[in-house]
């Protein structure tokens, strides 16, 4: 009997020792490459951390939040009153951004800019709109230029339906300009600059008051040219400053056979004295894209291209006009009553 219970202690001794080293073995193998951290009673009680993850004593993860440190810019469209001596390049300075963005936000604006109106600013580079019938955040994307999760994002939106009416900011790149209504970029060549619409004319007439008798009074002025002149030869091509929808094309009085192209932002570009258009109406046309030829139709005294700006149907002076050469237009805050 002894001796059975000797050999019962054995066999149950052999058992436990093969368990023991399968269990040693098994959990070698599973995780060899787990090393467990050393965390004494101290550490356990008032909590660690590991790397910028904290463990707290109930084992609460805690993740440090960045906190902003400036403040965060506001999504919602601004309402400038305009003041005295405001132009449009003043309030686009004021609110850091191009002008065109304030005439793009504000559809139907008029020259001059009268005192105490309310006109809508975009926070970011962008336009204001708002909200017609049948619009869609993916519509309002390709329409202007951005994409639909931006549109839908910057304005806490959560679905595709839309309130007829409300008012919206699109954030628009201004590296990347507006689209056509197509949903290509309006601006390929340069973004947010006028092209010259004959790369290297010469300005030979900048936009103001002159003594040049040929031109018509305007603005209280005896004579004032209400744009720019380029000189360039008869046939030479010409090119749109900036993409838009052709609205005009054909003969109109002094400014003999010209194109009309209303761009992206509103702005109205008159290409005049033509000999020849290239586009129809309706048409849209790429910055860079031919729109007709030089000549020296209307009130005209030899070949060039005479190119206009208006705001609200009155006449305005670019900025500039890149890879143009010569005495360049003065900027919109010199135009006095014209701004």
């Amino acid at each position: 009997m002894r001796i059975n219970r000797y050999m019962t202690h054995a066999v149950v001794l052999a058992i436990a020792a093969a368990m023991s080293t399968y269990t040693v073995i098994d959990r070698s193998y599973l995780f060899s490459n787990f090393h467990a951290a050393a965390v004494n009673a101290s550490a356990a009680d008032q909590g660690t951390a590991i790397g910028d993850v904290s463990l707290g004593r109930d084992s609460v993860i805690i993740k440090p939040v960045s906190i902003p440190t400036t403040p965060l810019v506001s999504r919602a469209p601004i309402v400038h009153l305009i003041a005295h001596g405001d132009t449009l390049e003043s309030i686009g300075r004021q609110y850091n951004l191009p002008w065109r963005d304030v005439l793009w936000s504000n559809p139907g604006l008029r020259l001059p800019l009268t005192v105490g109106r309310p006109v809508k600013v975009p926070p970011v580079p962008g336009v204001v709109v708002v909200v017609k019938k049948g619009d869609t955040p993916a519509g309002l994307g390709v329409r202007y230029g951005a994409d639909v999760t931006t549109v839908l994002g910057f304005n806490g939106l959560h679905g595709p339906q839309l309130i007829p009416g409300s008012t919206l900011v699109i954030p628009v790149d201004p590296t990347l300009g507006p689209n056509l209504s197509t949903g290509v970029p309006a601006d390929p060549v340069d973004p947010g600059q006028l092209l010259c619409p004959i790369a290297g004319a010469q300005i030979i007439q900048g936009f103001g008051p002159t003594s040049f008798a040929i031109e018509p009074s305007f603005g209280g002025y005896l004579h004032f040219h209400t744009g720019v002149d380029l000189l360039a030869g008869y046939g030479t091509t010409i090119v749109a400053a900036a993409g838009g929808k052709v609205t005009a094309a054909g003969p109109a009085d002094y400014f003999g056979i010209r194109v009309e192209v209303t761009d992206s932002f509103g702005l109205v570009e008159i290409y005049a004295h033509m000999s020849q258009v290239a586009v129809a109406v309706g048409q849209e046309v790429q910055q860079g894209e031919k729109v007709g030829y030089v000549g020296s139709t209307g009130l005209s005294i030899g070949a060039h291209l005479h190119f206009q700006l208006e705001v609200g149907r009155l006449p305005t002076a670019p900025d500039s006009l890149a890879g143009c050469t010569g005495a360049t237009a003065q900027g919109l805050a010199g135009n006095g009553p014209l701004s």
